[in-house]
Protein backbone atom coordinates (compact mmCIF):
# COMPACT_ATOMS: atom_id res chain seq x y z
CA UNK A 1 0.00 0.00 0.00
CA UNK A 2 1.09 3.43 -0.66
CA UNK A 3 2.15 5.40 2.67
CA UNK A 4 1.36 8.50 0.85
CA UNK A 5 -1.84 8.12 0.32
CA UNK A 6 -2.93 6.58 3.46
CA UNK A 7 -5.35 8.40 5.63
CA UNK A 8 -4.02 8.91 9.38
CA UNK A 9 -5.29 11.09 12.10
CA UNK A 10 -3.96 15.21 12.25
CA UNK A 11 -3.98 16.21 15.92
CA UNK A 12 -5.73 19.46 16.48
CA UNK A 13 -4.07 22.08 18.58
CA UNK A 14 -4.92 22.41 22.25
CA UNK A 15 -7.11 25.17 22.53
CA UNK A 16 -8.33 27.08 25.90
CA UNK A 17 -12.27 27.25 26.30
CA UNK A 18 -12.21 30.63 25.26
CA UNK A 19 -11.33 29.87 21.59
CA UNK A 20 -13.58 26.42 21.72
CA UNK A 21 -16.40 29.04 22.46
CA UNK A 22 -15.72 31.40 20.25
CA UNK A 23 -15.16 28.28 17.38
CA UNK A 24 -18.81 27.09 18.41
CA UNK A 25 -19.95 30.46 17.80
CA UNK A 26 -18.79 30.70 14.64
CA UNK A 27 -19.69 28.31 13.19
CA UNK A 28 -23.05 28.10 14.64
CA UNK A 29 -23.58 31.56 12.75
CA UNK A 30 -21.78 30.05 9.76
CA UNK A 31 -24.76 27.25 9.32
CA UNK A 32 -27.24 30.06 10.44
CA UNK A 33 -26.02 32.38 7.57
CA UNK A 34 -26.20 29.30 5.09
CA UNK A 35 -29.94 28.35 6.35
CA UNK A 36 -30.59 32.61 5.71
CA UNK A 37 -29.85 32.14 2.50
CA UNK A 38 -31.23 29.34 1.35
CA UNK A 39 -34.73 30.19 3.20
CA UNK A 40 -34.68 33.54 0.86
CA UNK A 41 -33.65 31.55 -2.33
CA UNK A 42 -36.85 29.66 -1.41
CA UNK A 43 -39.02 32.82 -1.62
CA UNK A 44 -39.31 33.63 2.73
CA UNK A 45 -38.12 36.79 4.19
CA UNK A 46 -36.19 36.48 7.65
CA UNK A 47 -34.73 38.52 9.92
CA UNK A 48 -33.04 37.97 13.00
CA UNK A 49 -34.45 40.38 16.11
CA UNK A 50 -32.51 40.37 19.59
CA UNK A 51 -34.79 39.27 22.21
CA UNK A 52 -32.81 39.36 25.67
CA UNK A 53 -28.90 40.08 26.14
CA UNK A 54 -27.16 37.28 28.41
CA UNK A 55 -24.85 38.18 30.92
CA UNK A 56 -22.44 35.98 32.79
CA UNK A 57 -22.12 38.39 35.91
CA UNK A 58 -18.57 38.66 35.66
CA UNK A 59 -18.76 41.62 32.99
CA UNK A 60 -19.31 39.68 29.68
CA UNK A 61 -22.71 39.43 27.57
CA UNK A 62 -23.82 37.92 24.67
CA UNK A 63 -27.11 38.57 22.71
CA UNK A 64 -29.46 36.41 21.85
CA UNK A 65 -31.70 36.37 18.98
CA UNK A 66 -35.07 35.05 17.18
CA UNK A 67 -35.99 34.77 13.52
CA UNK A 68 -39.01 36.48 12.06
CA UNK A 69 -40.33 34.47 9.21
CA UNK A 70 -42.52 36.16 6.09
CA UNK A 71 -43.68 34.06 3.26
CA UNK A 72 -44.74 36.44 0.15
CA UNK A 73 -48.33 36.08 0.90
CA UNK A 74 -48.14 37.72 3.53
CA UNK A 75 -46.57 40.75 2.39
CA UNK A 76 -49.33 40.76 -0.14
CA UNK A 77 -52.25 40.37 2.31
CA UNK A 78 -50.72 43.12 4.28
CA UNK A 79 -50.75 45.56 1.18
CA UNK A 80 -54.32 45.02 0.67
Amino acid sequence: MNTSTDFRRVEQPETDGQTRAIHRVADAVHRLNEAVQRAVDEGVSVELIRVSRHHSGGGTWGDQIVPTVREPRALTAEAS
